[in-house]
């Protein structure tokens, strides 16, 4: 794993859009990972801004995301489709049909299969962007006893529902599933960009940093077996 640390989120959101925007620019047909939440806000920023001065073009490329909660309409603000369309898709040239991310209306277990489909046919990704939960989940893959391997259907933890809590009008709205890939899916890239920044993932930077055991219990400790990872941190997460 190598390690990038910034001053601000800034600055990291800068450094981890230089390493992204080089492999769009190698490769404009890239076959691209992405993520939602707070954390990877400040890299599309920066990618949209790449796309306008001319660096880069999304147009012959295609995304696939991580994760969506489970019967949420992609119109609702809190959508993951609505977060990807308000945050990159929607400025940049990119074709929708290109967009892929996954969708169950319940806990039938049909979406998992529809969308583990879609992944096989999309096949290995030269990108991967990916947050750090503050228990060290990755992508909604929860800590325990064991990790799935392909995209199933999650319970949320508490944990998780009271951080994502602070984009609902209040915790009793956070949906209490989510739709999410497995984690040979998430890792299926040539290259990750990780992402934690801000004080709430200081335990969590610190954990996986100093850990020399690969555990289950510990869903972002399987970054270490990741052969091109890269972690970047601002100093709020990483200072003690």
């Amino acid at each position: 794993m190598k390690v990038i640390i910034s001053d601000s989120y800034e600055e990291l959101s800068k450094k981890a859009a230089d390493l992204f925007i080089s492999i769009l620019q190698e490769k404009p047909q890239s076959k691209l990972g992405l993520a939602t939440g707070s954390s990877p806000v400040g890299l599309y920023k920066n990618l949209i801004k790449a796309q306008k001065e001319g660096e880069i073009s999304f147009h012959w490329a295609k995304t696939i995301n991580l994760d969506e909660y489970v019967g949420i309409d992609p119109q609702n603000e809190q959508s993951y489709q609505y977060f990807m369309n308000d945050n990159l898709f929607d400025h940049v040239n990119i074709k929708k049909e290109n967009t892929h991310l996954p969708k169950a209306d319940s806990n039938d277990e049909k979406y998992t299969e529809e969308y583990n489909k879609l992944l096989d046919e999309f096949g290995t990704r030269d990108l991967q962007v990916l947050g750090l939960g503050p228990n060290g989940h990755v992508a909604f893959n929860e800590p325990g006893e064991f990790l799935n391997k392909r995209t199933s259907i999650i319970e949320l933890t508490d944990q998780t529902i009271e951080a994502n809590s602070r984009f609902f009008d209040s915790k009793e709205d956070v949906p209490k599933y989510a739709i999410s890939m497995g984690m040979a899916d998430a890792f299926n890239a040539k290259t990750l960009i990780v992402i934690a920044n801000g004080k709430n993932k200081k335990e969590v930077v610190k954990k996986l940093l100093k850990t020399d055991k690969i555990s289950t219990d510990f869903p972002a400790s399987l970054l270490l077996l990741h052969p091109n990872c890269y972690l970047f941190v601002d100093k709020e997460a990483i200072e003690d």
